[in-house]
């Protein structure tokens, strides 16, 4: 049982704390680009691209990193150096020096700072819990994030209209560093790793050996290039969400805080059910599924009609709530099958390594996505970038659905190396 496991408690309650955080943050950033520093839709992906752009340059070095150092001082290093760079946000918009490049700065450092950490983050969880425990604990996690995104939008709207967008990213910092505390009491083992003295450090050997695993495994390799698909189309939506609604729906901060969080309940739902869905179902029927789901939430999205005049706001509503409550159920379905299976396959020697190759690469989409899809809104229109995201997320769904991948089992095993 999970509650068996000793450090999993704490590691689990740092996670759920800084995902609270980071689901205010999530929302204030956006606001705060496009209401305080009175910014386009470019201007929003054009900072979403700053915070992943780390993992597109430095992403495979911080697997090898992972691999080579105790991966608990990384995490609790990282979260304490987030809670600076955060917290140092309201004090520049306070002193009237907080500009878009400035931003951008700092969600650089901010994104170099969370590629260490979840390269690590992702690959301590096997050192905490065995093998056949990977699937719950995944789902502890995606169920704690959830619940984060279905109360912290809704929090962070609040503090929006309270306080305002540069104030509430204080919010995150404090979590961070709240992560940070519990991580570092956490007990259990972290032995260093032993280094392979048959053949002498090299960063790129060590990178190249991990890009290899990943695109060279029969299941990983398709399973790693859909997502990487899957990345590159939400992100361009995820881009074009907030100022969607708020400067063409006309939802207050407040509003779109709520819709975020319709997201969390229908992703704690699903989280709740992934285990035994992907039991009756299968890996690649419940990640592929989960993925045609999500895209059928944005598509409600992009049909949501304006709130114009004296016209009622249920429809508004209806659409944009339904939408995202469909989203967030396909990930909070997928998540934990997802990377359950890609741990479990993987060997621990491998495993910073392997992490940090999928999430680089998916974040290397984002840096491509997020601009894209805010130039594509300015010039498009809106609804007509929504649609390029919607179809692009489902034909990545069934090109893994068709995949290598629908022969994957739950009983599938690492190599012993």
């Amino acid at each position: 049982m999970l509650r068996d496991q000793p450090g999993f408690g704490r590691f689990w309650a740092a996670f759920t704390v800084s995902e609270f955080g980071t689901s205010v943050t999530t929302l204030a950033l956006q606001v705060l680009v496009v209401v305080t520093l009175e910014g386009s839709a470019t201007d929003v992906g054009l900072v979403n691209s700053a915070r992943w752009l780390p993992y597109l340059v430095l992403g495979l070095v911080a697997g090898v990193l992972a691999d080579r150092l105790r991966r608990r001082p990384i995490l609790v290093t990282t979260d304490l150096g987030r809670a600076v760079l955060l917290g140092a946000i309201p004090l520049l918009a306070w002193l009237d020096r907080l500009t878009i490049p400035v931003l951008m700065a700092f969600m650089l450092g901010f994104g170099l700072m969370s590629l260490m950490n979840d390269a690590a983050h992702q690959s301590f969880l096997p050192r905490l819990v065995p093998r056949n425990l990977l699937t719950p604990a995944n789902a502890r996690l995606q169920q704690s994030a959830s619940a984060a995104a279905t109360s912290g939008p809704v929090v962070g709207g609040g503090l929006i209209s309270w306080l305002g967008a540069p104030l509430a990213v204080l919010v995150d910092a404090a979590s961070y560093l709240v992560s940070g505390v519990l991580t570092a009491t956490i007990r259990a083992a972290d032995p260093k790793p032993v280094p392979d003295r048959s053949n002498p450090p090299s960063v790129l050997r060590e990178a190249k050996e991990g890009l290899a695993w990943v695109y060279r495994h029969r299941m990983l390799m398709p399973l790693a290039l859909t997502t990487h698909g899957w990345f590159l189309f939400s992100s361009m939506l995820g881009t074009i969400y907030v100022p969607f609604l708020l400067l063409k729906l006309g939802l207050s901060p407040l509003g779109v805080g709520v819709s975020f969080g319709l997201a969390g309940v229908g992703g704690l739902l699903g989280s709740g059910l992934s285990t035994r869905i992907a039991v009756r179902r299968g890996i690649a029927p419940t990640i592929a599924g989960s993925r045609l789901i999500e895209a059928a939430g944005f598509a409600l999205i992009a049909l949501a009609p304006a709130i114009t005049g004296g016209a009622a706001e249920w429809p508004t509503w209806a659409f944009v709530g339904a939408g995202q409550f469909l989203f967030g159920f396909g990930m909070g379905a997928e998540g934990p099958v997802e990377m359950s299976y890609r741990q479990s396959v993987t060997p621990d020697r491998l495993q910073g390594r392997m992490n940090s190759t999928m999430r680089s690469l998916n974040r290397a989409f984002i840096v491509v996505g997020a601009p894209i899809g805010g130039l594509l809104a300015d010039t498009l229109g809106y609804r007509p970038a929504l649609w390029i995201g919607v179809t692009g997320l489902a034909l990545a769904a069934v090109i893994l659905a068709r995949s290598p991948v629908r022969h994957a089992r739950a009983e599938d095993e690492a190599p012993s190396m």
